[in-house]
């Protein structure tokens, strides 16, 4: 039997989706969009296979879980391409690097390790804040980024001209995600075997849902799973119900598309969506412009879901035309997509969903969100309590706002957005408000679209004149990039404790993620930012209070300043065709200065000696691995608190001298200025290694101080993190880590994977995981295990100075149980209790078992090719 029709679309072989409805899958025809790519993925990649049967079972099962009957089925999913950023990517081709020396080694070609699909990489996470609210910010911080970066930047285009397949995006273009959906997702595409199919993407940038906004279903993955897929291998995942978003009615005056995407934050933590996929549909969606849904959809890993998608319609086409595609891809687009049953034209049918949450978009308010954590919604009016209660008693400087950046792919993308942002400072600077000295401004637009339809507006000089500047087109303070702060700032900090606060247009706020010298952080509206910018703290109730007073004395209120609705369109108008063309010249070619930097050339990468910013794997060999042995006599690292996030397991933000990780450079003769970050710093084991749980808000309970601290046992000794685990390992000592809820949530980094695996930690403990990082710990070859319902560290008694065995390891199958026990120095039982293995898939057992995805990679070409 075959499904393969040709020609069928525009000429184009398809698999037919609406013949699969007929050929053992009747409840195809009611399933979501989301759960019809996902068949359409398995049916095509079985296409010509032994048994066509066994494939229309795997597809109706993945039907019934889409639609909640629980259906516990593993299958393959194959994207079409791969989409990396500079922090993560750099270590997945460096990976890739890695594994061409071991193959050199074995006498065999190492150019076999060369991409099997599409790799788009862009580069957007080294630039700085280093300066800003200077007309020369940007210049500056690049140039900054070109010199510090050099190394990395040059280890990039060797790989670009070594592995087919590969285009970098150089520095300077803008954000990740706003440049995947104005310039290289395709939603259609065709295939190399010649068929038209969706175009689906994996990224290891945990926000890639971004572009699920125009029917693109991706997601975010770890490094070491990207590795994987980018030679070829699927993912492996466990079927999901599909949780349908019902959006009524319009959003009111004077709210935004990040009002929505808090309120849904919020919502959806609310109703639990992990390992759920989400699809919005109903008449609300409408209403929506696509970079609204980009917003939206930006924030899918803080709802804690795997993936959300806008489905193709009217609004799409209108976008896809809009930045520049082509009418012949337009007509692949809606074509495909109507013949597959892609397409929505009714809002009002519903498809079987596993379940419906409701939203009357009406009801969306002005809404920030803080203040460490994205999904801790507060109305405006409420901001200045929910400080408050965080600092409780302070001093009167506490709230003063250090930080306010309008960033980040989720609302430099929004045209809406950003158009409110640059005439509320034009109405601002028209009635002679100014930005109080301590608050360091700054934009960092996704793109240069961005600031093309703004200037075209006349509100770019407006939003430099409250020194909102263009400071990068990167992701900067979203991402702890801040630089430092005002001297005032900084000095009130060190010298009176004050605690200061970020106000950032992102989707992140988790503590010391922004910058380790604030203490708290608000997301919010770009216009939003601009507005409490002018207050100069968040102490201010904006709906009742005046945010500052005019050369005359007199009061402005925010809704003084507010656009109308008429404003915002004039402005609207000018976001054109034009903009997105010229955004588009020189996509791949970089400027002078990127051009400028020689690199080594041939298969094999030139490892610099004594580099401080790359060096070979060392998970990469084929030593074996003890990952599925019983582990006794364990200790524990870390006892964790709950929703302990990856920044806090391996932090991206500034280097300190006085850490770990900073000793070790300095020891290498690298000055302090040239520290650079932990994120740019991935490509070098021994500084991420040193960084490992060192994240500055990290509270691990074994220690009396947050940070990479923790106690040596059996002596009581308070230490580091990294000296403790290098004690432990000298003295043959296995490790564990213990955790509470949500343990690992936040970015798709790797490295809060990779570094526990250095340290020696052989099993995570946890009451729950989040998607990406439980993949990501099978991924390097660590267990992670889950406590049952209702139990967890605490209820069991446990403190993390005793010892441990988990037993049940050498025998374990997917999803099984293993025992541990607790006891004390005397070896008396403190307590014993029994964990499921989150290794949930055969193949994901396959993976611990060889030591992680490298040893399956290496074993795989090794074998095929010896």
């Amino acid at each position: 039997m075959s499904l393969l029709v040709t020609p069928t679309v525009l000429g184009h072989r398809v698999l037919n989706l609406r013949a699969a409805e007929a050929t053992g899958l009747p409840g195809l025809a009611d399933a979501s969009i989301t759960t019809r790519i996902l068949v359409e993925n398995v049916l095509r990649r079985a296409e010509g296979g032994n048994d066509p049967d066994e494939a229309i079972a795997l597809a109706d099962a993945i039907v019934r879980a889409g639609s909640g009957e629980g259906v516990d089925v593993a299958f393959d999913f194959h994207p079409s391409r791969l989409l990396l950023q500079d922090h993560s990517g750099v270590p997945v081709l460096a990976d890739l690097a890695s594994l061409r020396e071991l193959l050199a080694e074995r006498g065999l070609d190492p150019g076999v390790v060369s991409p099997a699909l599409p790799v788009d990489l862009v580069v957007d996470h080294s630039v700085e804040v280093d300066e800003a609210g200077s007309r020369m910010a940007l210049a500056r911080n690049m140039s900054r980024e070109m010199r510090l970066n050099a190394e990395r930047f040059r280890f990039l285009k060797w790989a670009r001209q070594s592995m087919a397949g590969v285009r970098i995006v150089p520095p300077g273009h803008g954000i990740i995600h706003q440049i995947h959906l104005e310039r290289l997702a395709r939603v259609v595409g065709i295939g190399s075997d010649g068929i038209a199919a969706p175009d689906t993407v994996f990224g290891t940038d945990s926000h890639t849902p971004m572009v699920n906004s125009i029917g693109v279903l991706g997601w975010g993955i770890g490094g070491l799973d990207a590795s994987a897929v980018l030679l070829g291998m699927p993912v492996s995942l466990l079927a999901q119900p599909v949780v349908g978003v019902w959006l009524t009615g319009r959003l009111p005056a004077g709210t935004t598309a990040m009002d929505l995407a808090l309120t849904l934050t919020e919502v959806l933590r609310a109703h639990g969506v992990v390992h759920c996929m989400v699809e919005f549909r109903g008449p609300g969606t409408l209403s929506l412009s696509v970079t609204d849904r980009a917003t939206v959809a930006n924030m899918a890993p803080e709802y804690g879901c795997t993936s959300t998608l806008f489905p193709v319609d009217a609004r799409t086409i209108e976008f896809l035309r809009l930045t520049g595609r082509t009418e012949e891809a337009l007509a692949l687009v809606e074509g495909y997509a109507r013949h597959q049953g892609l397409f929505v034209e009714e809002a009002g049918w519903r498809p079987a969903f596993a379940r419906t949450i409701e939203l009357d978009l009406a009801t969306v308010e002005p809404s920030a969100a803080g203040p460490r954590r994205p999904q801790d919604r507060v109305p405006l009016a409420r901001v200045p309590k929910s400080f408050a209660s965080e600092v409780r008693k302070g001093s009167d400087e506490d709230g003063m706002i250090a930080i306010a950046a309008i960033t980040s792919c989720t609302n430099t993308s929004n045209q809406t957005s950003m158009m409110l942002a640059g005439l509320l400072a034009r109405n601002a600077v028209g009635r002679g408000l100014k930005v109080p000295a301590w608050v360091k401004t700054s934009l960092a637009p996704g793109s240069r679209t961005v600031t093309g339809f703004l200037e075209a507006a006349g509100l770019l000089s407006a939003l430099a004149e409250l020194g909102f500047d263009v400071a990068a087109y990167g992701c900067t303070t979203c991402i702890g990039n801040s630089g430092p702060l005002h001297a005032d700032a900084a000095r009130s900090v060190s010298e009176r404790g004050t605690k200061t606060v970020a106000v950032l247009s992102g989707n992140r706020n988790f503590e010391g993620r922004i910058h380790q010298q604030v203490a708290a952080a608000y997301l919010m509206s770009p216009p939003l930012v601009i507005a409490y910018a002018l207050a100069g703290h968040v102490r201010v109730d904006l709906t009742s209070e005046p945010l500052g007073t005019d050369p005359d004395g007199r009061p402005v209120m925010l809704a003084d300043l507010w656009p109308t609705a008429e404003e915002v369109d004039e402005a609207l108008g000018q976001v054109t065709l034009e903009r997105y063309a010229e955004n588009a010249q020189g996509l791949f070619e970089g400027d002078e200065s990127w051009q400028a930097l020689e690199s080594p050339v041939g298969a094999r990468y030139d490892w610099p000696t004594g580099s401080s910013y790359l060096t070979p794997l060392p998970l990469i060999s084929l030593d074996g691995d003890a990952s599925l042995e019983d582990v006794r006599g364990a200790r524990a690292l870390v006892n964790a608190e709950h929703s302990t996030t990856t920044d806090h397991i391996s932090p991206a933000g500034q280097i300190r001298a006085d850490s770990m990780a900073g000793r070790y450079l300095g020891e290498l003769g690298v000055q302090e200025a040239e520290f650079n970050t932990f994120g740019c710093r991935r490509g070098n084991h021994e500084v991420l290694v040193r960084g490992t749980f060192a994240g500055a808000g990290m509270v691990n309970r074994l220690a009396d101080r947050k940070g990479g601290f923790t106690r040596h046992f059996p002596t009581g000794e308070q230490t580091t993190v990294y000296e403790a685990a290098t004690r432990y390992r000298q003295e043959g000592v296995p490790l564990i880590v213990l955790g509470g809820r949500a343990y690992g949530m936040g970015s798709s980094r790797d490295w809060a994977a990779k570094g526990p695996r250095l340290l020696g930690v052989r099993a995570v403990l946890a009451e729950s995981f989040e998607r990406i990082h439980r993949s990501n710990l099978v991924a390097v070859g660590i267990v992670p295990m889950e406590f049952a319902a209702g139990e967890g560290v605490q209820s069991l008694g446990i403190t993390g100075e005793e010892r441990f065995d988990v037993t049940g390891l050498d025998a374990l199958e997917p999803g099984g149980e293993v025992n541990v026990r607790a006891y004390d120095e005397s070896g008396a039982e403190v307590a014993a209790w029994t964990m499921t293995a989150r290794v949930d898939t055969r193949h994901e057992l396959d993976c611990i078992r060889r030591g992680g995805v490298f040893g399956v990679i290496a074993d795989t070409m090794i074998r095929m090719k010896g």
